[in-house]
């Protein structure tokens, strides 16, 4: 449960404090940290006999062995080199670092499962407030989710470099739902508002993308103040991670309160949405449109409809936006410096994107 690498950290520490070699073996006798120059490579043989006796140390050919339990049964073997009574004490000290990281590890394991299993909605009402209690978690506090994805490179904890960001926040729980996906339930203090909220967006943004220089994405679900309503936050995250892909390609960061129009329109069924395509172009599809009058348009919209503003931006005359915005009129019937036709239009254009995304994923 432990990674070796935490066991060679903690070994390697003790090491620089007490000046004597220590390993750590699992139970068949393979040693999988060591603090001698090449001990990791080795096995201790005959270890079973120490396994099976009923000691739970024993001094055999110069070392000090020492046991390590998890519910009864041995998890690890401490060695140390030397028979002396101080070795013996180092000894017992390690075993007892060891052992106290065991039980940290497992209390975080079965809280990183209860929260998993709460955000999946894998628990009944009742057993949510029971496994709580048992586990020291508080119920009624102010929480939201972060659902972070990314593509790092698989030998990089992601997960790890999440937690080291809030090193001192016991009541936050960061898990991983998939290879990709990292969940991070937050607990608010009483004055954190939305500011607060997206500053901690972006600062997991900034060191995941600083660490890895990859792709990463942070969507926010809303708060919520009680367990139970967690996994509901959760879903509005995974529901703002994709209606951002949708809508907003370039934002890396997607909150899902301010999805606005696009939340709309993603939970519209898809009969509905090719009904309104057909009914606003009257029989003409997307592909009619040339690549030049879809990037007027959208100019058009950046700047409020105003003519002279997205005339100047792409460096055309008025008349030729004019005479492009008139082409659009008669093709389509609607006349986009008309504030109820630019409405409409970009409607269209928003659910036009999100059919096209709805086709992409069934090939």
């Amino acid at each position: 449960m432990i990674s070796n690498q935490i066991l060679q950290t903690t070994i390697d520490g003790l090491k620089n404090i007490t000046r004597r070699e220590i390993y750590v073996l699992e139970r068949e006798g393979k040693v999988i940290a060591s603090t001698e120059e090449g001990g990791q490579n080795s096995v201790i043989e005959n270890i079973e006999l120490f396994v099976d006796s009923p000691a739970e140390n024993q001094l055999v050919a110069g070392f000090q062995y020492f046991k390590v339990f998890d519910n009864g049964s041995i998890e690890y073997i401490v060695l140390v080199k030397g028979e002396d009574e101080e070795t013996f004490r180092i000894g017992k000290m390690a075993a007892f670092q060891i052992q106290s990281l065991l039980v940290a590890y497992k209390e975080r394991y079965d809280k990183d499962n209860f929260i998993k299993n709460l955000l999946l909605d894998n628990m009944l009402l009742v057993d949510i407030y029971s496994r709580a209690k048992k586990l020291h978690i508080e119920n009624a506090v102010r929480r939201i989710v972060y659902l972070i994805e990314t593509e790092l490179d698989k030998e990089l904890n992601t997960v790890e470099i999440v937690r080291n960001i809030f090193p001192a926040k016991t009541k936050d729980f960061v898990t991983a739902v998939d290879e990709k996906s990292i969940i991070l339930v937050k607990e608010l203090k009483e004055k954190d508002g939305r500011a607060e909220i997206e500053n901690v967006a972006k600062t997991i943004y900034d060191t995941l993308t600083a660490e890895a220089m990859s792709n990463v994405y942070v969507a926010v679900g809303t708060e919520v103040k009680d367990l139970k309503n967690v996994s509901a936050s959760y879903k509005e995250a995974k529901m703002a991670l994709e209606v951002g892909r949708i809508f907003e390609e370039s934002n890396h960061i997607v909150n899902y309160e301010q999805l606005g129009i696009g939340r709309l329109i993603y939970q519209l069924p898809t009969p509905l949405c090719r009904m309104f395509i057909s009914e606003v172009l009257h029989g003409l599809t997307m592909d009619q449109f040339d690549e030049e009058t879809l990037t007027t348009v959208n100019k058009f919209f950046e700047n409020n409809l105003n003519v002279s503003e997205t005339s100047r931006q792409l460096y055309i005359h008025r008349n030729t936006l004019v005479y492009r915005l008139d082409k659009l009129l008669k093709m389509t019937g609607l006349d986009l410096r008309n504030f109820d036709d630019a409405i409409i239009f970009k409607i269209m254009l928003m659910v036009s994107k999100y059919m096209n995304y709805k086709d992409s994923l069934r090939y």
